[in-house]
């Protein structure tokens, strides 16, 4: 792991992309250096400001992963950010691409359903987005994957867009799960990494260090896997409500479709009658002969 620096972040902030391993990297590195956390949040928010508009929303990507993943390690980066996030949403949504307030929403949901931040900065949060109207926060009962009214509960106002459910599909073709080389890497880990109970035979300052490296290696290796891992859910969990609410828009376009159909199969018969009756009445009046075809 690399000595921390101002010079050192300014660069990785620099390099970052909106990939997920490049997003959780970074991440991990600024937990690891989580007692810089003050000044990493101070280099965060210029740096955003900064960035080139493409890359303002992976900013806050960024910093939604260290604000989750560094809970259980210190409440540094939580309390940090907090003076910052509103001013860093304000600039997000008023200078990052069109659409980023749609994923903004999705972060800030995500902090309000777990309890990341106080109801008073969420509300803040809340109303940089959606103006005066404030998010309610849900229960688990209406989150809850199984819920009978789950759509209802969770559904967007707009159905989305074919084009974003293919985009979402296609970045899981690539999510964590599906990687096989790092998860051969991890089940080929040594015994020693693994086992306490092995660790009567380092026998030496030289052997005791070896394996203090192979250990360091691993819990980066499993902490940046388990932290992809939880991210493909989260993503796999908002995808699964996005389908949801896709279906349910389907069905409702099916059920209008089919009252069209029976609409305009009505109107029709009465359009046939109609011209049946006129060609009965035309072949009854004097003149020339009646030709359909006129």
């Amino acid at each position: 792991m690399s000595a921390f620096s101002e010079a050192a972040l300014e660069k990785k902030l620099c390099e970052l992309s909106n990939s997920q391993q490049s997003v959780q990297t970074l991440s991990l590195w600024l937990i690891h250096h989580r007692k810089h956390s003050k000044t990493i949040v101070n280099v965060w928010i210029s740096e955003l400001k900064k960035a080139q508009v493409p890359r303002k929303l992976t900013f806050l990507y960024l910093a939604n992963d260290v604000i989750q993943n560094s809970k259980k390690k210190g409440p540094e980066f939580t309390q940090d950010f907090a003076p910052v996030i509103v001013d860093a949403f304000k600039h997000v949504s008023r200078e990052g691409e069109d659409g980023c307030k749609k994923q903004l929403g999705r972060v800030l949901s995500i902090w309000q359903e777990r309890g990341v931040y106080e109801t008073s900065l969420i509300d803040q949060l809340s109303q940089v987005l959606y103006g005066e109207k404030k998010a309610k926060k849900r229960s688990y009962e209406q989150i809850r994957p199984d819920d009978d009214d789950f759509a209802s509960q969770s559904s967007p106002a707009e159905p989305p867009q074919t084009a974003e459910l293919i985009r979402a599909l296609q970045e899981l073709e690539n999510a964590a799960s599906g990687d096989s080389v790092l998860r051969q890497r991890i089940s080929s880990l040594p015994a020693e990494v693994q086992d306490t109970s092995l660790l009567h035979r380092i026998t030496d300052k030289e052997s005791g260090d070896r394996l203090s490296r192979l250990v360091e290696e691993a819990c980066m290796l499993l902490a940046d896997y388990s932290g992809r891992l939880a991210a493909e859910l989260d993503d796999r969990r908002q995808l699964t409500r996005t389908l949801t609410v896709f279906l349910q828009s389907q069905k409702d376009g099916l059920v209008q479709n089919e009252q069209k159909l029976e609409e305009y199969k009505r109107k029709l018969t009465r359009v046939t009658q109609v011209r049946k009756e006129l060609r009965s009445r035309l072949s009854n009046l004097p003149g020339r002969i009646y030709n359909p075809s006129d």
